[in-house]
């Protein structure tokens, strides 16, 4: 028998093998169980998959985030299969895997319900029992349309091949540019339990789905788009042990705890009116305080930091997008013309353009550079309805906005001086858990970006360099860049581990040039800057919504719209609390006086469903003392504190912005 040379790697070691002709990937590992396909010349395979000479071979393991995918792509098969053998006229839509889960888009005669879910899950585990293999095979287009004559929206796909990961989300799971491939659900008789056009790979077997659940279901329109046929998606989860499975429930019930629409809500900070439309949130006044906070604070951390704050219109003429770049590469991000005295004008989805022309309202000297300006600038996105959420995907919003005009050679320095800022920034909000994400060109799409490839190069290695530089952890992203240039985001962890992207810095080539922005440089000549945009928090709104959850409604005392509650024992005790308020207004603290009918305890409990983070309580004792009962939030308690001491207890607790 002939024998083949394949390379084993594994971490950092590498390791030469010789094996017979025919040997399948699983024999490699067969007493790992926790290897459940193997990564071959770069490629997901299969573990059935024959090895061929020459082949470098790595483990896939339930635990690394494609073994995962894996894990989450079968059971969404399982759950498919399910559902067309309890309803068998349901049509099978897509069904790819998603950060934590999973979906499967269905053509059904009416919306799932609840009772449906179980039904479904309960033939899922019979389904995963009878531990049917997952079995590969490559087919023809002509083939693939007759096997799935009855599935409309498959035919569609292979219809669309190459282009359908770019047609739908989640269809690269299902069709590539490549071979059309069907997985097969094999009993252990062999007979054909199931079928679906697909890419994979899969698990060997269904028994290999050790933990799985059933979330929801929605409605989801065909390749999300609202003119075509709106479909029922079932989300589901799947993990490598119960154990990881009960953690993330455990997970989702406290992002539950923490959603910041039900605390806006419960907290009286902002909501979303009908009348004014989706994705248009309105703060109320607790809510304007936290804003306001932040603006300010922020507003004076850029004037520190050398940039110089500017105002820009909400709409302009049109053309102005054009001269950007943003109508012809973003067009689909921004609202419909507006008719102006005959003219089109648009609501702008950026402020750059218009700091553009600030800077190119009069003649710049290389001594001026680096130029920062920056504002908040209201902004307009036309996001579809499908996603917007909350107050962390929105149609308006505030964004802290800046732009650096740089000298090239000065473009590193700047970079990393945005960067440094950006995690300062985040750390005085209490983010400390970050890591960053470099976004580069997709070399396969040049139509979609501004510029040659030397300048796309050129700028991603300083962006590398700056990235590299800071320590944190760099993690690739390809294809993910702004049309104009790359850009490094910083994402952050929040208390429960979630992890949301905050600041951008974008290295801009392609602007400088469409607006003609120059600069004398010194040696007399005219030389074009560089452009370097940075959004700290995105938006303000975003950035309230992920703070809102980072602390479960209870922000820290320089942040919270309520920072003492002044809680009478009694109603002779009003007018003591009453002249304890000015004294801290007058220290510029924020206060407010419980003076209802409930009984003492009730309000205490009142201000702690509030998250109010420090209360006076005052009685005979302390009238006549001059101090307070000082409770903090999570119940403690110290008595007889002099009404300066608890005042200045507030203002330190405030001045170094700790939580309490």
């Amino acid at each position: 028998m002939s024998q083949y040379a394949v390379t084993l790697v594994r971490a950092d070691a590498r390791e030469e093998r010789e094996i017979a002709a025919g040997t399948k990937a699983w024999e490699l590992y067969a007493d790992e169980p926790e290897v459940i396909a193997a990564r071959v010349g770069g490629v997901l395979r299969d573990l059935s998959h024959v090895l061929a000479d020459g082949d470098v071979v790595e483990p896939v393991e339930i635990t690394s985030k494609d073994g995962r995918d894996i894990l989450r792509h079968s059971t969404a098969h399982v759950m498919a299969q399910a559902v067309q053998e309890l309803f068998p006229e349901a049509r099978l839509g897509i069904g790819p895997p998603i950060d934590n889960g999973f979906y499967y888009d269905f053509d059904v005669d009416r919306p799932f319900v609840p009772e449906d879910l179980d039904r479904i899950e309960t033939r899922m585990r019979k389904i995963i029992k009878e531990g049917q293999r997952f079995a590969r095979r490559v087919t023809t287009d002509d083939d693939a349309r007759t096997e799935l004559a009855a599935e409309p929206y498959k035919l569609e796909l292979i219809g669309l091949k190459g282009s359908a990961a770019d047609a739908a989300e989640g269809a690269s799971a299902e069709v590539g540019a490549g071979e059309l491939t069907i997985y097969d659900n094999i009993r252990r008789d062999g007979e054909v339990a199931w079928s679906d056009l697909c890419r994979g790979p899969h698990l060997p077997t269904t028994k290999r789905i050790p933990a799985f659940k059933l979330m929801r279901s929605a409605a989801a329109y065909w390749r999300g788009n609202e003119k075509n046929k709106q479909l029922q998606r079932l989300y589901g989860t799947a993990w490598e042990s119960k154990e990881a499975l009960e953690e993330h429930l455990h997970r989702i019930a406290e992002a539950e705890r923490r959603d910041h629409r039900k605390l806006g809500r419960d907290l009286d900070l902002f909501s979303f009116p009908d009348e004014i439309g989706s994705g248009l949130p309105v703060f109320h006044p607790k809510g304007g305080v936290i804003k306001r906070q932040m603006e300010d604070y922020v507003r004076q951390r850029h004037i520190e930091e050398g940039f110089e704050y500017v105002g820009t219109p909400h709409i302009s003429k049109e053309g102005l997008f054009y001269t950007s770049g943003h109508l012809p590469y973003y067009a689909e991000g921004m609202f419909p013309e507006l008719d102006v005295d005959g003219m089109p004008y648009r609501l702008k989805a950026m402020n750059c353009p218009m700091h553009n022309l600030i800077y190119r309202s009069r003649q710049r000297s290389y001594r001026e550079l680096p130029l920062r300006l920056f504002e908040f600038g209201h902004v307009y996105r036309h996001e579809k309805s499908g996603v917007v959420h909350g107050l962390t995907r929105v149609r308006g919003f505030a964004q802290d906005d800046s732009h650096s005009y740089v000298m090239p050679e000065q473009a590193p320095a700047e970079i990393k001086h945005l960067l440094d800022f950006c995690l300062g920034l985040f750390r005085d909000f209490g983010l400390d858990d970050f890591y960053l994400e470099l976004s580069t060109r997709d070399d396969s799409k040049p139509e979609k970006f501004i510029g040659s490839e030397q300048e796309w190069a050129a700028a991603t290695a300083v962006l590398q360099e700056v990235c590299e530089a800071s320590g944190l952890e760099l993690v690739p992203d390809p294809g993910g860049a702004a049309y104009y240039g790359p850009k490094v985001s910083v994402q952050a962890r929040d208390a429960i581990g979630r992890t949301w992207q905050m600041s951008t810095i974008q290295y801009d080539f392609n602007q400088p040039r469409g607006f003609e922005l120059e600069y004398v440089a010194p040696d007399g000549s005219r030389q074009r800057p560089v452009m370097i945009h940075s959004a700290k928090f995105g938006s303000i709104e975003r950035f309230i919504g992920v703070l809102v959850e980072h602390y479960a409604g209870a922000f820290p005392p320089w942040l919270a719209p309520v920072q003492v509650q002044g809680i009478p024992v009694a109603e002779r005790h009003v007018d003591y609390l009453v002249e304890a308020a000015r004294q801290l207004r007058a220290a510029g603290l924020r206060v407010e006086i419980d003076d209802s009918d409930e009984r003492m305890q009730k309000k205490i409990r009142n201000a702690q469903l509030q998250k109010v983070p420090f209360m006076m309580i005052a009685g005979d004792q302390d009238v006549e003392a001059g101090a307070v009962s000082f409770r903090y939030r999570d119940g403690r308690q110290d008595n007889g504190v002099p009404l300066a001491d608890a005042i200045a207890r507030v203002q330190d607790a405030v001045a170094r912005r700790e939580q309490v």
